[in-house]
């Protein structure tokens, strides 16, 4: 995994490599989705309010996602039984990548001091990549508005 500041990560940079439990709890290997594009968005807990928004717009945008040869994973810390459940109640048809110790998080420069109700805690700022077939990054969507975000990125998958 590169030990890269993540807010050094810039478009046309290699993607951090990874290989993290899918909600089916298999690994999976980003490297292994060489030759595609892939739709890499980061969410801060699964079956929250903003989370099964902006996954649900992901499953009703998948198809013409799909069109464009892109694939989407979703990564978030939750643990693949979570994951399962998440996506088995939403029926999301994209897979969802646990990252409980928040490192590819922290790779990609999500991990990310917040401050809720003055209370600061560390946790996933909203983020989107897009990454070319050769594993480098296309589009940056950072600090994501749920609302729209799925558009925007199919938009720039044109």
């Amino acid at each position: 995994m590169a030990a890269r500041k993540a807010s050094a990560l810039q478009p046309g940079d290699p993607a951090p490599d990874f290989e993290l439990l899918t909600d089916a709890g298999v690994p999976l290997r980003l490297s292994s989705m060489a030759g595609r594009k892939v739709v890499l968005y980061f969410y801060p807990r699964a079956d929250t309010p903003g989370c099964t928004r902006e996954a649900c717009e992901f499953r009703d945008a998948l198809p013409r996602i799909e069109k464009k040869g892109t694939t989407v994973l979703g990564i978030s810390p939750d643990k693949p039984a979570s994951l399962a459940r998440f996506k088995q109640k939403y029926q999301l048809p994209f897979t969802l990548l646990s990252d409980p110790e928040h490192k590819v998080a922290e790779a990609y420069g999500v991990w990310k001091e917040k401050n809720m109700y003055g209370k600061k805690t560390m946790g996933i700022e909203r983020t989107t990549f897009i990454l070319d077939e050769q594993g480098r990054i296309a589009r940056i969507f950072p600090k994501v508005k749920v609302d729209g975000h799925a558009a925007q990125v199919l938009e720039a998958l044109a």
